[in-house]
């Protein structure tokens, strides 16, 4: 690796980092930055700002304007051009097939996966369950509305966009919604905790493909880099990660539909929930299969074939136990399309198309 020689070289390489301007991704790429300048302290990093095309479209439904690259793209155009070296993303942001060229060299080890629910000043003690009928609940989620509109039959369920500062606004000050639904883990990096009303538990509301963990995605040849973020894999996420997005690649789930999941690793059985909802959530199908998987305790290399798993390149975890993970996805999918949960997804996506 090209890094350690240079440490007393008058030309220390800078390492760049791409983020999106929210202040949430800034607070995500400052975490990541920390942890590799712990690592390496011999390194410089330097952090490059950009706007996206999501954070530009706010006046439209996520689930309409075309599928996952929307908060990637532009980073990604950085990153081809050699302006930046990696970039900090919500793993659930990025797509499950990446473009080539690019791949996830790390994934960190996840928080809270769970969505958490932040209600209007006045209802502050409530829960979903408790909110008067005909209460609007505010979430740009397919999955989540899908479930909580079965679980929760008398509130209503609205799009709301924007960044987690712009929506928090939106519930305090305009008096339409009564709640609204987002994942846990970004208020907990905002510091918002002390916002959350409840959180919503997998029998309530599966989660997200990913949710919860960041990956720092990377140029796919460019093994120094490769090398220095993959430190940051944490062993179990990123094999419940690997399950998770090869289960949502082999269903050909995207914004577009609401899928979700939930996994747990234990005495070296991986466990894989996964579901597929209606958009009214009326029709459900979900399944849980598990698989042998030995999270490993030492690194060790893996052959030098090209390594990407859902796209995720991991050469320092066994690549027996990303294969096992994989697998897992890939059966469940299998389960889930042999008893029908093509036909649910694709009513789905044609109803979402025509709205």
């Amino acid at each position: 690796m090209g890094f350690h020689q240079e440490e007393n070289s008058p030309k220390m390489r800078v390492i760049r980092v791409g983020t999106r301007k929210s202040q949430l991704a800034r607070i995500q790429t400052d975490s990541v930055v920390a942890t590799l300048k712990a690592l390496y302290p011999g390194l410089q990093f330097e952090i490059i700002a950009m706007s996206t095309t999501g954070d530009k479209i706010l006046d439209t439904a996520l689930s309409k304007i075309g599928e996952k690259s929307l908060f990637t793209k532009e980073l990604e155009h950085a990153l081809e051009r050699n302006e930046v070296d990696l970039v900090v993303h919500s793993l659930k942001d990025l797509p499950t097939v990446l473009p080539p060229g690019f791949t996830i060299g790390a994934v960190c080890k996840r928080e809270c996966p769970y969505d958490a629910v932040v209600f209007h000043p006045k209802f502050v003690g409530k829960t979903l369950e408790t909110l008067p009928e005909k209460s609007v609940v505010g979430t740009s989620s397919l999955r989540r509305a899908a479930q909580l509109q079965r679980k929760f039959p008398h509130l209503e369920f609205k799009s709301i966009r924007g960044n987690l500062n712009t929506r928090l606004r939106k519930l305090d000050e305009l008096q339409e919604f009564s709640a609204i639904i987002l994942a846990a883990a970004g208020l907990q990096r905002m510091g918002w905790q002390n916002r959350v009303g409840q959180i919503l538990h997998p029998e309530e509301c599966m989660y997200a493909v990913g949710q919860g963990a960041l990956g720092v995605e990377v140029r796919a040849k460019d093994q120094d880099i490769l090398d220095l973020v993959g430190v940051l894999h944490d062993p179990e996420t990123l094999l419940r990660c690997i399950a998770e997005r090869a289960f949502l690649r082999h269903l050909e789930g995207g914004c577009s539909v609401p899928v979700a999941v939930h996994t747990a690793m234990k005495d070296g059985q991986l466990y894989l929930t996964g579901g597929v909802w209606s958009l009214n959530g009326a029709e459900s199908m979900q399944e849980t299969m598990q698989a042998t998987i030995h999270v490993p305790a030492q690194h060790e290399d893996g052959p030098e074939d090209d390594p990407q798993l859902v796209g995720i390149t991991a050469r320092n975890i066994p690549r027996e136990a990303q294969l096992a993970a994989e697998n897992l996805g890939i059966s469940l999918a299998t389960l889930l399309l042999n008893k029908g949960a093509k036909n649910i997804l694709d009513v789905a996506r044609q109803l979402n198309d025509a709205h």
